[in-house]
């Protein structure tokens, strides 16, 4: 993987959060793989197994127009690479607009598919 291999897998991560549908989160992760939430928090914050990534992401879907996003590669080294960003929601009802930074620890498989990711976040002002 190169740098300009983990923006498009990023911009593909971004467009599949966006959807809201099974095949372009499918598309992103090996048969395998990991995501993990809150990986050192506890491992009930890990979810296994592409299928699970995938009902994982559509339990709660976000409304495509409720939310931006925007990462980039911040390391690339063979498979493993690190990326930064950041998320905002927009404000709803009582809930103010709020901004999370966000890092990203990946590891992809030879195809490209993601088979680790551990994701860690920070609202802004918190």
């Amino acid at each position: 993987m190169n740098r300009m291999d983990v923006q498009r897998w990023l911009d593909r991560y971004v467009e599949a959060w966006r959807a809201n549908q099974p095949g372009p989160i499918e598309e992103l992760f090996t048969d395998d793989a990991t995501y993990g939430y809150r990986p050192w928090d506890s491992d009930e914050h890990t979810v296994r197994g592409r299928d699970a990534i995938v009902a994982s992401w559509l339990e709660e879907p976000d409304d495509p127009g409720s939310w931006e996003a925007h990462y980039e590669p911040y390391a690339v080294e063979g498979d493993r690479a690190v990326a930064v960003g950041w998320s905002r929601y927009a404000a709803a009802g009582d809930r103010p607009q709020q901004t999370y930074h966000n890092g990203y620890l990946l590891q992809f498989a030879p195809d490209g598919r993601c088979s680790k990711f551990n994701e860690f976040y920070m609202e802004e002002g918190k």
